[in-house]
């Protein structure tokens, strides 16, 4: 047992005995995330729960402490913290299990869980007493999709870009801001896709991943679950779902787009939540070593693609494209052979 896994088992047995409760000595790994953050299942009688190593010099747990309380008292189904200390890094939490959303989602169970989904997010949406959120603004948008040349573009494909290149994607990048920042600014999770949404055995949808909450754009939340990075429904399908959501977001009193807006700001924030994550998911390949990520790369392009392709203002976005990217994207010794060109054709 490592130094700080020894650490953090004898203060939740601290934690424990402060609470009277009663759990094993030995922590049980859970599955962790894209973080420097590790979960473990400490088990006992009375049930079991989480805990969490978050080594402060990597994160910083206040951020979470602070909307989960928060969250967590106006009735969203996110963990309750039992304790913590920032010092050390560590936190203590209901266990909500270990089932993800993800591999529970079929043509056949979908309907049945977006609607918890929806109606979940439409609580995050509405909610009132809570931190000072930071405002997804301008630089913040900006930063994100710089990961894209950088990352994936650049280290990944090895592409190198010339002037009127940058000048394109600045020219791209501009729209998509403009568009987010046209949009009702809300409460927004940031992250809320199925593999942050698990279903617990007291029959809520529970969420967790939310410690980067912003204030931000509307249909943020709403185009991170239904164009999620790791399955995808099809087009029309997603269209009734947005569009049904732009009416309960009316109901609200949200002062939201007519429908054909709408679905054109929910299209461009996908594509800049898209342009990010092919930046992030070729950072963790390269930078950390976490290669699971790469096969959720020609999803996360195609959504990009298919949705630059319906708009007139995209062409030239379009066909560079289709002229520097896709054949550096298909020639990739990971992808060569594998035909992921079918994803976006």
């Amino acid at each position: 047992m490592g130094q700080r896994l020894k650490q953090l088992s004898e203060w939740v047995q601290q934690q424990a005995a402060a609470q009277e409760m009663e759990v094993d000595a030995e922590l049980q790994a859970v599955s962790g995330d894209a973080s420097f953050r590790r979960y473990f299942r400490a088990t006992g009688p009375e049930g079991s729960w989480i805990a969490v190593d978050a080594p402060p010099e990597h994160e910083d747990c206040e951020p979470f402490l602070a909307i989960a309380q928060a969250w967590h008292a106006q009735g969203i189904a996110v963990p309750r913290v039992i304790a913590s200390d920032l010092e050390l890094g560590f936190m203590l939490l209901e266990d909500f299990g270990d089932q993800l959303l993800l591999p529970q989602l079929s043509e056949t169970t979908v309907e049945q869980h977006y609607a918890a989904a929806f109606e979940a997010l439409r609580q995050i949406q509405r909610t009132t007493d809570q931190p000072a959120l930071p405002p997804y603004d301008r630089v913040m948008l900006a930063r994100e999709m710089a990961l894209f040349p950088e990352w994936f573009l650049t280290r990944l494909l090895g592409l190198e870009l010339q002037e009127e290149e940058y000048h394109l994607l600045g020219l791209v990048a501009k729209l998509l801001i403009e568009s987010a920042l046209a949009q009702p600014q809300i409460s927004v999770h940031r992250d809320y896709h199925s593999r942050n949404l698990m279903l617990i055995d007291d029959g809520r949808l529970g969420i967790i991943d939310f410690q980067d909450a912003v204030s931000g754009p509307v249909t943020y939340d709403l185009v991170s679950l239904l164009r999620d990075c790791y399955i995808d429904w099809p087009d029309e399908q997603v269209r009734f779902w947005v569009e049904a959501f732009r009416q309960r977001l009316k109901q609200d009193g949200f002062d939201v787009a007519e429908q054909g807006l709408f679905q054109q700001q929910f299209d461009l924030m996908g594509m800049q939540r898209h342009i990010k994550v092919l930046g992030i998911f070729a950072r963790l390949w390269l930078r950390d070593g976490k290669a699971g990520y790469l096969d959720d790369l020609p999803r996360t392009f195609a959504y990009l693609y298919r949705v630059a392709s319906r708009y007139e203002e995209l062409a030239p976005f379009v066909r560079w494209l289709d002229r520097r990217v896709v054949p550096a994207f298909v020639a990739h010794p990971h992808f060569a052979g594998k035909q992921i060109e079918r994803w976006w054709q």
